[in-house]
């Protein structure tokens, strides 16, 4: 392996991982949720995850063509560069809002939420081009781990910026991801020189969609494990997106406590990624992800029986956090391994298409269980617990090629 491109593709990790942790999981969900719409009747809720849900469509719809598309013209970096800007101009425009500005911040996060999303497609295709495949989960959960502590980073510098001036967090935001992002762009591979231009690439793409479908339909250890996926991570991504609202709303955390608990949940997670990194590539990423599948069952149910009690919720985010890292870090692994030479921002475009669309339903049915049931936040999360159990049974049927070796 080259060291300097593993260490650039993993700054990266570190540099994007600010987003989700600030914008998606604490600081802007509350903001928008309970400031800029207000949550009374769980409306904020409501508003969020349709927000979120949409975001999601766009880029399932979109990325298995948008890295065909990379993949034939060779343009892989510049398409993570360009996607990189729309995320950070978004979250730039984030000044602009107030309380009131229902639509237009939901339109701007939207607008954020692809661009960080669709560059994730070209940035993890670059995985198996840098590390071979016995390297490939421990390279992942290296990107994984620190990815988090990116995530703790962004989290303390936005602590005294909360208080003082909002609006300065979603600069920090903006300046972090550039300044962070750099090296990957100097040192990760360069794009292949191709025959193909842009405009012809994407008209291929869109003229030859079922061809492209059918590739991914012939590979039949890919198309399993893609359903699989496709299930259980609604599960991870709901319990993410839906977080903060819970642990405010049902458990009573303050806007600093909720940062203080995502601070501690990204060291969770840090740990789980770097603990589990080796044992991925040792004993294959499958029985390492349905050793945490059944973990985040367990936790989804438990939600529903422990008392309302913030030191109760705090532990057991810390076991969610823990499995938090080492899933996605062991998915991307195992995905690496099943995709055909030459084809790999393609491949990862169907795998944003399964982890998008299936993000879809979980936050929408999340706010409609929460909305029924009278804001019943606990039974909309023991409900997610369903999609894990689904997940894991679809996962067993998966040969996974490292354990085969």
């Amino acid at each position: 392996m080259n060291k300097k491109q593993v260490g650039a593709w993993a700054l990266f990790d570190l540099a994007n991982s600010v987003y989700p942790a600030v914008i998606v999981s604490v600081v802007f969900q509350v903001y928008y949720i309970d400031t800029i719409v207000g949550n009374q009747d769980s409306i904020g809720d409501w508003w969020w995850g349709r927000a979120v849900a949409l975001s999601a469509l766009v880029v399932a719809v979109s990325s298995p063509l948008l890295g065909a598309i990379a993949d034939r013209a060779g343009m892989r970096k510049r398409f993570m560069g360009f996607f990189v800007a729309m995320c950070v101009t978004g979250v730039a425009l984030f000044t602009t809002l107030g309380p009131g500005a229902v639509f237009w911040g939901a339109a701007i996060f939207v607008f954020a939420n692809v661009g960080y999303e669709a560059c994730l497609v070209f940035y993890n295709a670059y995985l198996p081009d840098i590390a071979p495949s016995d390297k490939q989960g421990w390279v992942s959960g290296l990107g994984f781990g620190v990815g988090y502590v990116g995530s703790a980073l962004g989290l303390l510098l936005a602590i005294p910026l909360i208080e003082t001036n909002i609006d300065l967090v979603w600069v920090m935001v903006a300046v972090f991801f550039i300044l962070f992002s750099i090296p990957s762009f100097l040192f990760l591979p360069q794009d292949q020189a191709s025959d193909v231009s842009v405009g012809r690439a994407a008209w291929w793409g869109v003229t030859n969609l079922l061809k492209i479908l059918g590739e991914v339909l012939q590979e039949k250890d890919l198309r399993r494990f893609l359903l699989a996926f496709f299930f259980y991570i609604d599960g991870v991504l709901t319990a993410i997106y839906m977080s903060s609202t819970v642990a405010t709303t049902t458990f009573g955390y303050t806007q600093a406590e909720l940062v203080y608990l995502f601070i501690a949940l990204q060291i969770a997670a840090l740990c789980g990624a770097f603990a589990l990194a080796k044992p991925t590539d040792f004993l294959g990423p499958k029985k390492i992800l349905s050793g945490v599948l059944v973990m985040w069952t367990l936790v989804a149910v438990s939600m529903g029986f422990i008392p309302t009690s913030k030191l109760w919720f705090g532990a057991l985010a810390m076991v969610a956090g823990f499995g938090l890292g080492s899933v996605q870090a062991a998915s991307r692994a195992f995905m690496a391994t099943l995709i055909p030479k030459g084809k790999e921002a393609e491949m990862f475009g169907f795998y944003a298409l399964c982890g998008k669309s299936s993000s879809v339903v979980g936050p929408l049915v999340f706010g409609y269980i929460a909305m029924a049931s009278g804001g019943n936040q606990r039974l909309a999360v023991m409900a997610i617990s369903v999609l894990f159990v689904v997940g894991l049974g679809l996962l067993r049927r998966v040969n996974d090629p490292r354990s085969a070796a």
